[in-house]
């Protein structure tokens, strides 16, 4: 009995509050947290480096207003799948989810799951002694159960509806965002910081090299800002898409810079600027400089539940791109199935908590996360080139503004990225397209086997095109 043939269908239940909640839990995670102390290591400036922010919310934004009129145009699951398949050929939007499969998804799920394992322990550090002291089990696989045991939390959370599922990342993201401002405002009024370590630190390197470790700084932030096209993945589940779909998108984004720029602002407050370079827990330190030791543990907590609240959010929308491409006839058949009860593609989401548990288990996941940001920045740039071609077939779509300059703007500075990411890391970033061009005997694989189904997106693909 074939699984897929059901008259069950994902339905649109997802108003603009969850929507956008989803959007800010899936930018807001460990980027923020462990990228300004690698940034002002290159950088020296603090100015600098809060300028590069802005950038790099100007650039989200961009991507946020493309993609929302994309979104509102064709409000399907799948995200740029469904973008790239529909308006250049299934191959380009196959190649997109493959990568989405291979390390878009699940690697970041098993890094938020180990990220909140490590910060939780090191919070809450006399568990994992003790049971180290009793020989009962090292910290290394306390981390690593606790890991598994978080990811099967979500996964049945998220297995049981959409709808559930949503109302507990509404609570999660909320509570994030609330306690996020709490350490900014507190930060500013009762720290111990100093305004002047604005002023301090050196300068970066003069001619090409500066503007080598501009571009590489952009990438780690545009990690950080990663995310800003959430909502998008769950289009066939969202209320009135013309509206709410952009909406959720551009609220979404613009919470997240507002987030963004205070925790830097407060980070520079808190830490001299030489005493930053090179640190990964810089949250950890500037809250251990302002409050003392004790702030050290809340801090710890607080990204704990960020990675909490992210790794919900990339269980929710994963497998809408697994089901898209199943039900395209372009995967496992069985990943196209939705459950009758629950009216979730349940296959998919159970593939991809099995591949985030292996890959918490095996430790691969951090080699794969060192090229996962060239891999995946390649096709934003081809989904949001693909908004001309949306314009001149469908003239009736609705219009965001900006256009062409957002489009330009996104475009040639996601070029230049990867320009600069290729030239600094060579080896990850040559993996990375490997990666994306072992997607394309797949997708003939995969086309061979399910014929019918995807002869059928092809001719589609090739009226809209013509």
């Amino acid at each position: 009995m074939d699984m897929t043939n059901n008259d069950v269908k994902l339905k649109r239940q997802i108003g603009l509050f969850p929507a956008t909640n989803i959007v800010v839990a899936n930018m807001v995670g460990a980027g923020i947290f462990t990228t300004s102390g690698l940034l002002m290591a290159g950088l020296n400036d603090p100015l600098l480096m809060m300028a590069l922010w802005v950038v790099g919310g100007i650039i989200a934004i961009c991507g946020a207003l493309s993609y929302g009129e994309l979104g509102a145009a064709m409000p399907e699951a799948g995200g740029e799948y469904h973008f790239l398949s529909k308006l250049y050929h299934p191959l380009f939007g196959f190649l997109s989810g493959w990568v989405s499969f291979m390390v878009g998804f699940s690697a970041p799920i098993a890094a938020s799951a180990l990220g909140f394992s490590a910060y939780f322990c090191r919070a809450v550090n006399i568990v994992p002694s003790w049971l180290d002291k009793a020989g009962i089990i090292s910290p290394l696989w306390t981390g690593k159960l606790l890991a598994i045991g978080i990811i099967l939390i979500f996964t049945f959370i998220h297995y049981r509806g959409i709808k559930y599922g949503a109302k507990i990342q509404n609570i999660l993201t909320v509570l994030k965002v609330a306690l996020i401002l709490i350490l900014i405002i507190a930060g500013f009024t009762s720290g111990k910081g100093d305004m002047g370590n604005f002023s301090k630190g050196g300068h970066i390197a003069a001619g090409f090299t500066g503007w080598k470790t501009i571009g590489l700084s952009l990438m780690w932030i545009m990690f950080a800002y990663s995310g800003w096209n959430a909502s998008t993945y769950l289009g066939a589940e969202i209320k009135n898409p013309a509206k709410i779909l952009p909406r959720s998108l551009l609220y979404g984004t613009g919470i997240v810079i507002f987030l963004y720029l205070g925790l830097n602002t407060l980070f520079i407050y808190g830490i001299d600027p030489e005493k930053m370079k090179g640190v990964l827990s810089v949250g950890g330190l500037a809250m251990g400089n302002l409050f003392g030791k004790s702030a050290d543990i809340l801090f710890s907590l607080l990204i704990a539940f960020a990675l909490f609240s992210s790794l919900s959010a990339f269980i929710i929308i994963g497998p809408r791109v697994y089901y898209s491409m199943a039900k395209d006839g372009l995967f496992f058949r069985s990943a196209a199935k939705i459950h009758p009860k629950f009216n979730v593609p349940s296959n998919s989401i159970l593939l991809q908590c099995v591949i985030a548990v292996v890959l918490v288990l095996s430790g691969t996941f951090e080699q794969v996360l060192t090229y996962m940001g060239f891999a995946l920045g390649i096709f934003p740039i081809l989904t949001i080139f693909s908004i001309i071609k949306l314009r001149r077939n469908n003239p009736d779509a609705i219009r965001m503004p900006g256009y062409p300059v957002t489009q330009f703007v996104y475009i040639m500075t996601g070029l230049l990225i990867l320009g600069l990411a290729y030239a600094d890391r060579p080896i990850e970033s040559s993996v990375a397209t490997l990666t994306v061009l072992a997607g394309i005997p797949a997708y003939y694989i995969f086309k061979k086997r399910n014929g019918s189904s995807v002869e059928k997106q092809d001719v589609k693909s090739d009226r809209k095109n013509s």
